[in-house]
Order: C-alpha cells, then sequence, then structure tokens
C-alpha cells in the first residue's frame, strides 16, 4: 500500500474519531440523567476507539506495533463496557430518584 494512501486512510479513520469523540461529549453534557450520560459515553468510547485503533493500525511501520493496536483495541472494548455496566449497577442501586428518571421494564 502506498504511503499517500496510508496516510490518507489514517487522517480519515482519526479524524471520524475525533468527530465521535466530540459528539460524546455533547451528548454527555447535554442529557440530563446519570444513566443517559453513562450510555452516550459508553458507546462514544467504543466506537471511538476502534476508529483511533483502526487508523493507528493502518499508520503502523512494522507487525509488532499493529499487533499492538489490536491487543489495546481488544482490552479496551472488554474493559470499557463492564466498567460502565457497573457505575450504571451502581447509580441504579444506590439513587432514590431512579424511577422518577428512567422507565422500568417488566418481563
Amino acid at each position: 500500500m502506498s504511503e499517500t494512501l496510508r496516510f490518507l486512510l489514517t487522517a480519515v479513520l482519526l479524524g471520524l474519531s475525533l468527530l465521535v469523540f466530540v459528539l460524546e461529549v455533547v451528548g454527555v453534557f447535554r442529557f440530563r440523567f446519570t444513566l443517559s450520560r453513562m450510555h452516550a459515553a459508553a458507546l462514544g468510547d467504543t466506537f471511538g476507539l476502534l476508529m483511533v485503533m483502526s487508523g493507528l493500525f493502518i499508520s503502523a511501520p512494522e507487525g509488532v506495533s499493529a499487533l499492538k493496536c489490536l491487543v489495546l483495541l481488544v482490552f479496551m472494548w472488554m474493559a470499557s463496557p463492564v466498567s460502565s455496566h457497573l457505575i450504571a449497577q451502581l447509580e441504579a442501586r444506590t439513587n432514590p430518584a431512579i424511577s422518577k428518571e428512567t422507565e422500568e421494564i417488566r418481563l
């Protein structure tokens, strides 16, 4: 792959990731309830990280650097949703006004 094409793909992916992170921050500040903010933050982190690591994977000069990007992506994809879920559970258990903020679904 030519260096110009690699540079352009990397720039596009990093630009898209910047857009995702900006939208995530806007969502975190605009949403009113804690769980909605957590949802915006978790989705933004997961998708934004995919774009960043994809861009870095394409621009990696050697296989070891690309492998490190993939390992970091897998680790963050496992850790970020789990930590967001645990924080949301903590909020749901400790907030006495959670029923006013959310709609409960009964199965």
